[in-house]
């Protein structure tokens, strides 16, 4: 998304400091900025204590941000830092996906390839220590913080293991982690599976070489493909173009995979790109209420070009674009420049993608029941929708037996959806050799 660079904090305050010295013009906005520096100056001045300046203004622009919409904020240095990483999908650790358990900070599971596998630490490892920290009561947001630096810096992790009479100590350097933003597999011969957790940077790579594989893996012969967004909050604009760029564009009067609408420079078409795109075999892409922004984007293109059927229940309608604007000392402004809209013109704001096969998912996902049906039109603040209305209704597929359809795997079994959108592969595939 873009980028500008501003020193909103440090202006702030020189803008105050030049109004202050400075005659106001009959401008209405200069009476407002007026007002801004009335009652700085009399909080600087007259308040029972000195009050910090730093947050003071911090205040100003969180009050600012506060009467806009919901995903404008802004961002101290931390949590700046931990959407860049969320998003580059990288940074600089020993790789370890961390839970508690039994109120004790528990490896879920060392990432592959990383200097906490290669050392050997396991699931169900118990961190006692971190350095010379003892972890009790140390939260995860903590306990990653500390694991967390510079690529080539150690850190000693003490671990309690069942079976061990005695504590493990581990001396790992650290080394750059890049996390893996989707997982792929064959549910059956010849029909593949892409799950996508979230847009990151190399999303788009990722999702190419997983088709690759999966290709490979039919013979060259892919009969049907799932994409699951289910729970995906979205991510980078770019990379969900790269995905639906994979299937649309032979057609050169189909070729906009989004456009987006706001003031000025913040108003674009992406469209599709000339060359090899995959063969035209059927397409489910899964959605559900956790499916947002940038997975509405590829579920709504994909849909609207008629190149996948979209299955599950209606997505969660975040169609608002967010830039990021970093200010000094490490800390950005996240602010709403723009509106999403599908190719056809619909706008997934408040609205969301309404999935053209209504499915519900019978065996829950691990998600608390409130969250599920919880949308971006139910936050406060949250921008009204505009742009052409959704189509009709979608149709529920007729009930099957539990253990129905062709597939044996365990995950198929225990997710009633995917096995839904895998049978209707499967069916066209079958219609399609009968020659209908």
């Amino acid at each position: 998304f873009a980028v500008f660079l501003v020193t909103a904090v440090a202006a702030c305050i020189a803008l105050i400091l030049y109004l202050r010295w400075r005659p106001i013009d009959t401008h209405p906005d200069s009476t407002y900025l007026l007002l801004l520096q009335e009652a700085y100056a009399a909080v600087l001045e007259n308040y029972v204590e000195k009050p910090d300046s730093k947050k003071l203004v911090q205040s100003m622009v969180d009050g600012m941000l506060a009467t806009l919409d919901p995903h404008s904020a802004y961002l101290p240095p931390e949590p700046y830092h931990e959407m860049e990483v969320q998003m580059t999908g990288a940074f600089g650790g020993v790789g370890i996906e961390l839970g508690v358990k039994d109120d004790k900070l528990t490896v879920i599971a060392p990432i592959e390839d990383t200097p906490a596998f290669r050392a050997g630490i396991q699931s169900n490892d118990h961190i006692w220590k971190i350095d010379n920290s003892l972890t009790r009561g140390m939260n995860i947001s903590a306990a990653v913080k500390r694991m967390r630096g510079e690529k080539g810096k150690a850190v000693t992790l003490t671990i309690l293991r069942n079976g061990s009479p005695k504590p493990l100590v581990f001396n790992l350097i650290r080394d750059i982690i890049k996390l893996k933003s989707l997982k792929s597999r064959q549910l059956a011969q010849g029909y593949g599976f892409i799950r996508i957790s979230q847009f990151q940077e190399q999303t788009g790579p990722e999702f190419k070489q997983a088709l690759h594989d999966l290709n490979s893996a039919a013979g060259g012969r892919m009969k049907g493909l799932v994409i699951d967004l289910r729970y995906n909050p979205g991510g980078l604009l770019e990379s969900s173009v790269e995905v639906v760029n994979c299937f649309i564009g032979d057609d050169i009067n189909k070729t906009e995979i989004v456009s987006i609408k706001g003031r000025g420079e913040h108003s674009r078409v992406y469209n599709a790109t000339l060359g090899e795109k995959e063969p035209h075999y059927p397409i489910v892409v899964l959605i559900n209420g956790g499916s947002a922004s940038a997975s509405e984007i590829v579920a709504g293109a994909l849909q609207d070009h008629k190149r996948a059927i979209v299955m599950g229940k209606q997505s969660f309608g975040k169609g608002s674009v967010q830039s990021v604007f970093p200010m000094k000392g490490d800390a950005a402004l996240k602010l709403t420049t723009a509106l999403y809209y599908t190719p056809n013109g619909r706008s997934i704001q408040a609205k969301g993608i309404v999935p053209d096969v209504d499915v519900p998912n019978i065996v829950p996902l691990p998600v608390k029941e409130k969250e599920k049906d919880f949308k971006e039109k139910d936050l406060e603040r949250s921008l009204a929708s505009d742009g052409k209305p959704e189509p009709s209704q979608p149709r529920p597929l007729p009930p099957v037996s539990p253990h129905g359809g062709a597939a044996r795997d365990t995950d198929l079994q225990k997710d009633y959806q995917l096995r839904r959108a895998l049978e209707l592969l499967q069916s066209l595939g079958m219609l399609k050799e009968k020659g209908f």
